[in-house]
């Protein structure tokens, strides 16, 4: 090492001490996790009288935006119908908001892909558009308390087995 080098590195070592330290927790990358918000209320007319929000209060809500045009959709509902028997005692409520302007397309939509879960419309998109829904399927998982848990846009069999773990630690809680 050049004597200059050395030099710096030993007044380096000599000032350190007196250098004021940073708190240990800015020494390591910050983990930033959201503060969970609680989800838009809504109350829509489902295929049976209607579904508000507020009064699913104390079960965990799976919040499914799908359309009669989406295809991923088609592979979607024959998952949340299984999820639906296995966890419904578990204290899952699962409300699939339609968001097709007609609702002839969603009967005929559900004719092939029957939902034993709560089926809600929203024509106009007004739910849809509080929750920020981009993409269909797009799903939220929500807690007892009414707070976000998970989101996610589109739908992959790969992720049920991690959604499925999520709903039931929810479930357990």
């Amino acid at each position: 090492m050049a004597p200059r080098h050395l030099l710096a590195v030993l007044l380096l070592l000599v000032m350190a001490p007196m250098a004021p330290m940073a708190p240990m927790a800015s020494a390591r990358p910050a983990a930033r996790t959201k503060e969970p918000i609680t989800a838009p209320a809504f109350t829509l007319p489902a295929r049976t009288g209607s579904v508000a929000l507020d009064s699913l209060r104390g079960h965990v809500v799976l919040v499914d935006f799908w359309a009669s045009w989406c295809g991923p959709c088609r592979k979607s509902f024959p998952w949340l119908a299984s999820l639906h028997e296995r966890m419904k005692e578990h204290g899952l409520t699962i409300v699939a908001i339609n968001l097709d302007k007609s609702r002839e397309d969603a009967d005929e939509f559900l004719k092939t892909y029957p939902a034993p879960f709560t089926v809600a419309f929203d024509p106009g998109g007004k739910v849809a558009e509080a929750f920020k829904v981009k993409a269909m399927p797009s799903s939220l998982v929500i807690s007892k308390t009414g707070k976000i848990l998970y989101s996610h846009a589109g739908f992959d069999p790969k992720d049920t087995a991690a959604i499925e773990i999520l709903i039931r630690k929810a479930c357990a809680q």
